[in-house]
C-alpha cells in the first residue's frame, strides 16, 4: 500500500481577496486568477503523484469551488467531496468586509495587526444586523448555530478545528487515504499551528498563500509528521507568503 500523505491547500484568489477585504465569514467566489491558481495546484498534485483519496474542504464557496477545479482536472470527478463547517475561514467580527487599507487608516497599525496576527485577540463582534445578514445567506443558513461566531482569535479557530484533524482526517490517513484538505489562511494556519506545535511567535510569522499545495509525511501509525510540512513549488510559495507578509499578514 502506498504510503498516504496529508494536503493542505488555501483556494484560490477570492474576489474579497483581490480588493483587500477583510473577508472572513463574508462567501466571496474566485477570479479569474483564482480559478488558474486552483488548476495549476491541481498540475503540482499530478507531477508530485499525490492524488488525493479523500477530499475535505470548507463550505464556503471559494474553498468548495477550489477543491472542485483540483479534483475534475485530476480526472477525479466521481470523488466525493466531504464539506465540514469547521474548516470555514476565522470570523473577523466587525471587520468582514471592511477594507483592510481603511481599517488601518481608522485604528492605527498596531491594533491593526493584533487583530490579524496574534493568538489571542478577537476583533470587535459583528453587529445584530450584520450578524443576523451573513446567517441568513449561504451556507451559514444551513449550517448550526456555532458556524457563525460573532467574532473569533486564531486560538478560537484552533479549537474548532481540532477535532477535524483527530476524528476527521487522522483516521482517514491511518486506513491509508491520502488526504486533501482545501480552506483558508487562517483555518489553515490553526491547522499548521496545531500539527507542528507553533508557538505563538511561529503563529504570528506564518503566512499561507492562496492556491500552493503544502503536503506532510505521515508516518508508519497514520499520524502527520510534525514540521514535515513542504511547499510542492516552494519558490513561488514562499514569494507568495512574504508578499503577503509585507501586506500585514493573512
Amino acid at each position: 500500500m502506498p504510503t498516504p500523505t496529508l494536503l493542505l491547500l488555501r483556494h484560490g484568489e477570492s474576489t474579497a481577496n483581490a480588493a483587500g477585504l477583510f473577508t472572513g465569514v463574508f462567501d466571496a467566489e474566485l477570479t479569474a486568477r483564482g480559478r488558474a491558481e486552483a488548476a495549476n495546484a491541481a498540475g503540482l498534485i499530478r507531477t508530485a503523484g499525490l492524488v488525493p483519496d479523500a477530499t475535505f474542504t470548507s463550505p464556503l464557496s471559494r474553498a468548495a469551488h477550489t477543491a472542485r477545479i483540483v479534483l475534475d482536472a485530476l480526472g477525479r470527478q466521481d470523488e466525493e467531496v466531504t464539506t465540514d463547517w469547521r474548516l470555514t475561514e476565522r470570523s473577523y467580527g466587525a471587520l468582514t468586509g471592511r477594507a483592510k487599507e481603511e481599517v488601518l487608516a481608522e485604528f492605527g497599525e498596531e491594533l491593526f495587526l493584533e487583530w490579524r496576527r496574534s493568538l489571542g485577540t478577537r476583533p470587535p463582534a459583528m453587529s445584530d444586523a450584520q450578524f443576523e445578514r451573513l446567517r441568513a445567506a449561504p451556507p451559514f443558513d444551513a449550517l448550526p448555530d456555532a458556524a457563525m461566531p460573532r467574532t473569533e482569535s486564531l486560538r478560537d479557530v484552533m479549537v474548532r478545528v481540532q477535532p477535524v484533524l483527530t476524528d476527521v482526517v487522522e483516521p482517514a490517513l491511518a486506513a491509508g487515504r491520502s488526504v486533501l484538505v482545501v480552506a483558508h489562511g487562517n483555518s489553515l494556519r490553526a491547522v499548521v499551528g496545531l500539527l507542528d506545535g507553533s508557538d505563538e511567535d511561529e503563529l504570528r510569522a506564518l503566512n499561507i498563500p492562496t492556491g500552493q499545495p503544502l503536503v506532510y509525511d505521515v508516518d508508519a501509525s497514520g499520524q502527520p509528521v510534525p514540521r514535515s510540512g513542504r511547499y510542492l513549488d516552494p519558490e513561488t510559495a514562499h514569494q507568495a507568503a512574504r508578499v503577503i507578509a509585507a501586506e500585514g499578514g493573512t
